[in-house]
């Protein structure tokens, strides 16, 4: 069979209730992770390596960044890989790479932003999940400068799926962040906003109205004109709030919806799972040692992401 996804059409309109990618129990779909690898800590590719793969996806690295450790330790060193990845694509093309999908977040510099969208013109038939690492609580990381945010605002128009969360949306918008106890008003304008940039569907991550629990909203762009008039089209995901905040559930949780998405997951499915996923992880990250600075461990329930894998009849 192709190792191609020949369902995938960049030019159809999305829907939260209808699989982006439809899955052959007997392949293995490849997804490229654009993120950068940190030696120590849990997030970026050593969140999405296991993850997507638990799920049955072969995942094809491509660092944007060597780390140490994540950047919440004290003490770390770091490599941008920028002047490397030119070539590491092109030994990539000279050997046949094919991929299903391409999977983007943290990137090392602004240059980054190209090398994805050489990725996006190699591989068209590719999903694209774009996570925009760009910032929380209103801020951007330190590690983000003001020309990366710009040039990441390029990955927004074509992204299948586009997962900020309300620091990100209002980076890449433009829009006044406000917090996380948001309006349904104001969630409805940020993602028309991102829409209307051409972003295919956004999960739009965090809200919190300090009720004891985190809602996340799915929205597509076949619901774009109905958003445009108010209406409340979106899908909200409720989930329950933990006491702890844990680090890396940003990643964990992209990588998780990308997991349901290629095993055949509607939109919504595969957002649900991955709060689940990322909830549950949260709770066994309790008995780990150092977890308030490592990072959220899932290992001991990867085995949700194996129970996608479809089986065949």
């Amino acid at each position: 069979m192709s190792e191609y996804n020949e369902h995938h059409d960049l030019h159809v309109q999305r829907s939260a209730d209808r699989p982006l990618y439809s899955r052959d129990p007997t392949y293995i779909p490849r997804v490229a992770a654009v993120h950068d690898l940190c030696g120590y800590g849990k997030c970026s590719l050593t969140a999405a390596i296991p993850i997507l793969s638990a799920a049955g996806c072969d995942v094809c690295p491509m660092p944007t960044s060597l780390f140490s450790s994540h950047t919440l330790f004290p003490h770390f060193v770091s490599l941008d890989t920028t002047d490397f990845l030119s070539g590491y694509m092109d030994a990539w093309k000279k050997i046949g790479v094919h991929l299903d999908a391409i999977y983007s977040g943290f990137l090392g510099s602004a240059q980054q932003v190209s090398l994805i969208e050489r990725l996006y013109q190699e591989y068209p038939q590719a999903l694209r999940f774009v996570d925009p690492v760009m910032g929380d609580d209103g801020k951007m990381y330190p590690t983000y400068t003001q020309d990366l945010c710009t040039a990441t605002k390029k990955l927004v128009p074509g992204a299948d799926v586009l997962m900020p969360n309300l620091t990100e949306a209002s980076l890449l918008t433009g829009i006044q962040y406000r917090g996380q106890d948001v309006t349904p008003a104001f969630v409805t304008t940020l993602l028309t906003a991102l829409l209307a940039q051409g972003a295919h569907a956004v999960v739009l991550k965090g809200i919190d109205h300090g009720d004891g629990f985190l809602r996340n909203y799915v929205a597509t762009d076949s619901q774009l004109p109905d958003l445009k008039a108010g209406k409340p089209v979106m899908f909200e995901l409720r989930h329950a709030k933990l006491a702890h905040m844990i680090h890396g559930t940003g990643d964990a949780f992209a990588s998780a919806l990308c997991a349901g998405i290629m095993a055949g997951k509607t939109l919504e499915e595969a957002a649900r799972i991955a709060g689940e996923f990322v909830r549950d992880a949260m709770i066994s990250t309790l008995d780990q040692p150092d977890y308030s600075r490592r990072g959220v461990s899932f290992e001991l329930v990867l085995n949700r992401m194996t129970a996608l894998i479809p089986r065949e009849e």
